[in-house]
């Protein structure tokens, strides 16, 4: 059991040992990734309780990345190996600057056998908040229906519930398939964890105060809209907030910096911090993970991010 649940598409994603196009690239690293699961990962090393619902291949990657989550304290047991179907991956394009360009390889895989009997009205009766993204509905139609389901649960139950847009255009039909489905989450959303290219596409403004101000119309309660090198913006309530940047020590992968930006916004929310200082946390984290290669190599533990914003003395030797 866990205090929050996500749910998603968990891939063992190929990491190029060497920079440029993918064409030229001869050699990779095995790893996992995922929007939902790296975002499971964050909270776990900040010492939240989580637990992650989803479907692996009964086969060597679907062990891999089973084992891997258990032994990152993420709680496992709804997710179940299918026989029949593979395990879904990606390969992962990295540029001299750290751009990064994705490639999927996920229809088809066992991810797609769920349906809504498989989720668990007992597991999220006993959870406190349910986090989703714009990346699973945006694979299959019928995980639109899983994520419907998830939330009349979540209202069932009382739990709070994040969301990231997360918009991937190349997992969408369309731009305008992205917005029709995702605005109808909004209603049910308490905290709204947001890009502003995303905030744009969903309510067709890229000003701060008005995007704020149109999700809480939806009835959000938090709202954090991510700058990435510039810092965040937080809104609660009559709060409004802009917390400056932290500074990266080098940006060599950006993927996964989003995740762990809403794991580390929800630890403060779970623990109840001022949003001054949630934004800042949550900052931070996102810093330290660009400097990492991988999609959740570099999401930090707790007493290391207290360490970057100088409030805990390590000794390293």
């Amino acid at each position: 059991m866990a205090d929050i649940i996500t749910i998603g598409d968990g891939m063992v994603t190929l990491d190029p040992q060497t920079k440029g196009p993918l064409r030229f690239v001869n050699s990779f690293d095995r790893k996992v990734g995922g929007a939902e699961l790296n975002f499971a990962i964050g909270c776990a090393r900040l010492g939240l309780n989580v637990g992650w619902i989803s479907r692996l291949g009964k086969d060597e990657f679907g062990r891999y990345i089973k084992h891997f989550m258990m032994g990152e304290g993420v709680d496992m047991s709804q997710v179940k190996y299918v026989k029949g179907y593979p395990t879904a991956v990606n390969f992962k394009e990295i540029m001299e600057d750290g751009s990064v360009r994705i490639f999927y390889y996920r229809n088809g895989s066992a991810t797609t056998t769920m349906t809504t009997d498989d989720l668990n009205p007992e597991y999220f009766k006993q959870a406190k908040l349910l986090h989703i993204t714009g990346v699973f509905p945006a694979i299959a139609d019928h995980y639109v229906l899983i994520i419907e389901r998830a939330l009349e649960l979540a209202e069932k139950y009382n739990l709070l519930v994040s969301f990231d847009p997360n918009i991937r255009l190349k997992l969408w039909s369309s731009k305008e398939r992205a917005k029709e489905v995702l605005k109808t989450f909004l209603p049910h959303v308490d905290i709204v964890l947001t890009g502003i290219d995303e905030a744009e596409i969903l309510l067709g403004t890229d000003e701060p105060k008005a995007i704020v101000e149109k999700f809480y119309g939806y009835g959000a309660q938090y709202v954090a809209i991510k700058k990435g090198k510039d810092g965040a913006i937080g809104a609660y309530g009559n709060e409004y907030i802009e917390s400056p940047p932290v500074k990266e020590r080098k940006v060599v992968d950006t993927v996964g910096a989003g995740d762990g930006f809403d794991a580390g916004f929800i630890y403060g929310i779970m623990n109840e911090w001022s949003l001054e200082r949630t934004l800042k946390f949550a900052n931070t984290i996102g810093a330290m993970v660009v400097s990492v290669t991988g999609d959740n190599e570099g999401l930090p533990y707790y007493e290391d991010v207290l360490a970057y914003m100088g409030e805990l003395e390590v000794i390293e030797r």
